[in-house]
């Protein structure tokens, strides 16, 4: 009953990672066929990409909790290319993309990142192509993430 209740909670992270991510797709699509203007379109995907993230690494944590190591192998790629989106390198590993600002009153440092899982409004029209190319390659993969799981949660019912 449990590995059902595991499958169920998989199925409902992947609908709504696909929903957010078909989501992003959309307003792609308004940008380019001028329904909207750059700064709504930029601003709803950039309030998107994070909930994004949160869904596709619970997704990846509860594969691991629950020990479905296959669909874990699985995800682990996509959270893996978001969690790189979002915090680029460890500065330790490369130096040259960090910058470091020492805070006075307490003697550590600050690391900034590139933000490079936000769209710019700026360069978005330049953007636009490999931004859509990239939402509907993650539909396929989430796509057949949701075939996988489906299977897998018949399986257990009939178990």
């Amino acid at each position: 009953m449990a590995d059902l209740f595991a499958w169920l909670l998989s199925f409902f992270l992947l609908v709504a990672t696909l929903a957010i991510v078909l989501y992003q797709v959309m307003c792609l699509s308004d940008l380019e066929l001028d329904y909207i203007n750059p700064y709504d379109s930029a601003s709803q995907i950039n309030k998107a990409v994070l909930p994004e993230f949160v869904t596709q690494g619970s997704l990846c944590l509860l594969h691991l909790l629950t020990g479905h190591w296959l669909m874990f192998l699985i995800c682990l790629p996509h959270s893996y290319y978001n969690f790189r989106l979002y915090l680029i390198w460890l500065c330790i590993l490369e130096f040259s993309l960090c910058k470091f600002e020492q805070v006075s009153h307490a003697n550590s440092y600050i690391r900034y990142t590139r933000k490079q899982h936000l769209v710019d409004v700026t360069e978005i029209f330049n953007q636009l192509p490999w931004e859509k190319q990239l939402r509907i390659y993650k539909l396929v993969y989430l796509a057949f993430l949701l075939f996988l799981s489906i299977f897998w949660m018949i399986w257990s019912i009939v178990e």
